[in-house]
C-alpha cells in the first residue's frame, strides 16, 4: 500500500496515527490511517479488504508521494464474513442473531466460558426493541471535547498550523474590528418563499450565509482594497482579479477554511451549493489541500453557535475577514417613509470585520460594511427564484 496523491501541491505527508495494528482484519475502503500535510489533515482508506500485515511508515514519521506505507493480505469472502465475530455460536444463535438483527460483538455470553445462548440473543433484541419503543429526550448538543477533562494529548498537525498562523497574522498585520447591525427581514422572506423548492431542487439547504457571501461578493467588487493583499518588504499591493472567498468551517478535527473559487461569477443559488459541498467534504475529511489555499477574502459564522458578534482574526495573506453573528429576533425602531417611527420585532444580525489597517482605512471598512448592510435590508434576491418580491 502506498501513499495516494494528496493535493497538486503536496509532495509528502506526516503519518499522524495508525487507526489498525498489525493483524488486524480491515475492509475495503475502511479508515487505515491519518496522515498531515501542510494544508489538511486526511484519512487514508485501505484499497482492499483483508488483513494488515506491515506498517513500515511509523506515528510521526514522513513518506513521500508513492512511499510504501505498509502491507495487506488479501482474505476470501468466507474468511472475511467470519471477521466481525470470531467467537463459536451455534448455527441456531447465529441465525436467530441474524433475524432479530442482533450484533453478537455486542452479546455478553452467560453460558459456559461466555459462550452466548439462544437467551441472550432473544434478551439483546427484547432491550433492543424496548429502547426503540422509549420516547426520545431533548438533549443538550454533546461537547466534543467532554472526554478530555484531566487528560494531556499531543497538539495536531492541524492544531499546530492554525496556532502558527494566527499568531503570525496577530504580530504581521495591524488588525482592527467593525461592527454593523443588519435586519434580515427581508432576506428572511425571499429564503422562506424559496428555500423548500431550493432543496428539493438542489439537495442543500438556502442559507442565510449563502444571501450574506453573495452580499459580500458584491461588495468586494465595489471596493476592491478590502479584496487585495499588501507585501510590505516589497512595497506592493496586489487588488485582486475574482473573488475568492474562504469560509471558515468548524470539524472534528478542527477549523478548516475550504474556498469558493470564483463566487464573483455565482449567484445566490450557486454559492448557497459551493457552501454546502465544502462544508460537508470538509467535516466528512474528503476536501482536498488545493481547495483550502487561494482565499481573496474570508468569512467565519460563529453566529451557527449562537454567538452574537466576536472580533475574528485575519486570515493571512487577506486584508479582511467577516465575522456573521446569530441572527436574534428583538425590538428595534423602525421608522417609515414618512419619518414616523414606530417598534417592532425583527431578525437582528451583528456583522463585524477585522481589516488590515496597514492596507484598509476605517472608512474603506465602513464603506465596505455600509454596502453589505443595506444589500442585505434591500433584499433584492426573488429574481433568481422566480419570486416577485
Amino acid at each position: 500500500m502506498t501513499l495516494p496523491e494528496l493535493g497538486e501541491s503536496v509532495t509528502e505527508a506526516t503519518v499522524s496515527r495508525w487507526l489498525k495494528e498489525v493483524g488486524d482484519p480491515v475492509e475495503a475502503d475502511e479508515p487505515l490511517l491519518e496522515v498531515s500535510t501542510d494544508k489538511v489533515d486526511t484519512e487514508i482508506p485501505s484499497p482492499v479488504a483483508g488483513t494488515l500485515t506491515e506498517i513500515r511508515v511509523k506515528e510521526d514519521e514522513t513518506a513521500e508521494y508513492g512511499a510504501h506505507l505498509g502491507g495487506l493480505v488479501l482474505l476470501d469472502a468466507d474468511l472475511r464474513q467470519g471477521a466481525a465475530f470470531t467467537g463459536y455460536v451455534t448455527p441456531l444463535v447465529r441465525k436467530l442473531a441474524q433475524q432479530n438483527d442482533v450484533d453478537l460483538n455486542q452479546v455478553t455470553g452467560t453460558g459456559v466460558g461466555g459462550r452466548i445462548r439462544k437467551q441472550d440473543v432473544l434478551d439483546a433484541a427484547a432491550a433492543k426493541q424496548k429502547a426503540a419503543a422509549a420516547p426520545a429526550r431533548p438533549k443538550a448538543a454533546p461537547s466534543p471535547d467532554a472526554g478530555k477533562r484531566g487528560t494531556t494529548e499531543k497538539m495536531s498537525n492541524l492544531r499546530k498550523i492554525v496556532a502558527s498562523r494566527m499568531t503570525e497574522s496577530l504580530q504581521t498585520s495591524a488588525q482592527l474590528t467593525a461592527t454593523v447591525e443588519v435586519d434580515l427581514s427581508a432576506v428572511a422572506r425571499v429564503r422562506a418563499k424559496a428555500k423548500d423548492d431550493f432543496r428539493k431542487r438542489e439537495g442543500v439547504g438556502l442559507t442565510y450565509l449563502a444571501f450574506i457571501t453573495q452580499a459580500a461578493t458584491e461588495a468586494l467588487r465595489q471596493y476592491p482594497k478590502v479584496n487585495a493583499s499588501i507585501d510590505t518588504e516589497a512595497g506592493t499591493i496586489t487588488y485582486h482579479d475574482s473573488e475568492d472567498i474562504g469560509i471558515a468551517v468548524d470539524t472534528p478535527k478542527g477549523l478548516m477554511v475550504p474556498v469558493i473559487k470564483g463566487a464573483g461569477d455565482l449567484n445566490v443559488g450557486g454559492v448557497a451549493k459551493s457552501i454546502g459541498d465544502l462544508a460537508a467534504r470538509a467535516r466528512d475529511g474528503k476536501i482536498g489541500p488545493d481547495e483550502l489555499s487561494g482565499a481573496t477574502f474570508t468569512i467565519t459564522n460563529y453566529g451557527s453557535t449562537g454567538t452574537l458578534f466576536d472580533t475574528p482574526i485575519i486570515n493571512l495573506p487577506n486584508a479582511a475577514i467577516l465575522g456573521t453573528g446569530a441572527m436574534v429576533k428583538r425590538p428595534v425602531v423602525v421608522s417609515d417613509e414618512y419619518g414616523n417611527d414606530t417598534i417592532a420585532i425583527r431578525p437582528m444580525m451583528y456583522l463585524s470585520m477585522t481589516y488590515d489597517h496597514r492596507l484598509v482605512d476605517g472608512a474603506d471598512a465602513s464603506r465596505f460594511l455600509s454596502f453589505v448592510k443595506a444589500r442585505l435590508e434591500e433584499g433584492d434576491f426573488g429574481a433568481e427564484f422566480g419570486l416577485n418580491q
